[in-house]
């Protein structure tokens, strides 16, 4: 591939002494100085480019949102997270405020899960208060009103972002799960918003559960449209395994856990799909599966593998499959690794 370089040879040899002055970890084996290089190519590029103001300024902020979330998410990368979405309207006596504290207490208390929201007041504020403050993070919008965030987030797991479209990405790559509360047009748009990134593959599956007080009547009715769709052929049908709507607090956090029994991650290395787990399959189930997700596969088998050479620092130690994934029925994808998290004995 092409190197990306500014073009002007005194230039570029400046940015690689610029960069060399900029490593505080030279003999680290892992180097990133490739894609710094890009970053600090392509904004002396906007420079020379005599790029807007106000796109240089809407840049620049991005750039330092993201690069300070990741910052603090790096601190602990480790502990599984879910995020929690709702109204910031629900007030402290609605049930749906007692219900978001006491699912966010269980997975903090019982299952040492961080919790993840907006910071706001309402659903947000029971799921930091359920949660307590050393296993809460806030990723905070500023708004005119609703400039303060709640006061069960601690300054060193708040973010406060300009853009809602970074504050978006950060939920999405932090988190591991997802719980949607009812709530106005944003839980609407984070709703619409997971779906569309795990049907088009744009996210990796992850468990998403929408849940509500019994008798708060707000997710039926949703289904009912999301039905619609399905009926005219606008989504698939098995579009509807991306998501599991209850009432009941403990199957809620068993869909999540569920989810992470025997499936780990995924990643996608040269053309393979590459489902990393817990435990290994049978050779039975590996020929079962080849027989019941056939119409996933683009070319070749549903593979048993070890760990392929591109993904050395990523888990080498665990069992895996490949598959030649078409990358466009990810319902069933999700079936798939839903047989594995039933099927397959724990290590």
């Amino acid at each position: 591939m092409r190197s990306y370089r500014f073009g002007d040879d005194e230039i570029d040899r400046q940015i690689d002494e610029l960069l060399a002055a900029a490593d505080d970890h030279p003999d680290d084996h892992v180097h990133h100085d490739d894609l710094v290089r890009e970053m600090i190519v392509t904004s002396l590029k906007l420079l020379r480019d005599d790029s807007d103001r106000g796109d240089l300024k809407l840049i620049n902020t991005a750039l330092k949102e993201m690069r300070y979330s990741f910052l603090v998410f790096s601190r602990h990368r480790d502990v599984p997270k879910v995020t929690v979405y709702g109204s910031a309207r629900t007030t402290p006596d609605d049930p749906n405020y007692e219900l978001a504290s006491e699912f966010s207490n269980r997975m903090v208390d019982d299952h040492r899960w961080m919790v993840v929201t907006g910071a706001g007041p309402g659903i947000m504020e029971a799921s930091n208060r359920g949660a307590g403050a050393d296993y809460s993070f806030g990723v905070n919008i500023r708004l005119p009103f609703e400039a303060e965030a709640n006061p069960y987030v601690h300054e060193s797991k708040l973010i406060n972002f300009k853009y809602f479209f970074t504050r978006k990405l950060i939920f999405v790559k932090e988190s591991h799960a997802f719980v949607l509360f009812p709530g106005g047009f944003g839980t609407q748009d984070e709703s619409f918003e997971l779906l569309t990134l795990i049907q088009t593959g744009k996210s990796d599956l992850h468990p998403v559960v929408m849940l509500e007080a019994p008798g708060t009547g707000y997710w039926e009715p949703w289904r009912a449209f999301v039905a619609n769709l399905a009926t005219q052929g606008m989504i698939s049908p098995d579009d509807f395994s991306l998501f599991r709507i209850t009432d009941d607090i403990d199957v809620a956090i068993d869909e999540i856990l569920t989810f992470y029994r025997i499936y780990h991650s995924q990643r996608y290395v040269d053309g393979n799909l590459v489902l990393r787990l817990r435990a290994a399959p049978s050779a039975e189930l590996v020929e079962r599966l080849n027989d019941e997700f056939a119409d996933i596969v683009s070319s070749g088998r549903i593979e048993a593998t070890t760990a392929f050479p591109a993904e050395r620092n990523d888990h080498p130690e665990l069992p895996r499959l490949a598959l030649h994934f078409d990358r466009r029925h990810h319902g069933r994808l999700r079936q798939l690794v839903d047989v594995l998290n039933r099927e397959v004995a724990p290590a």
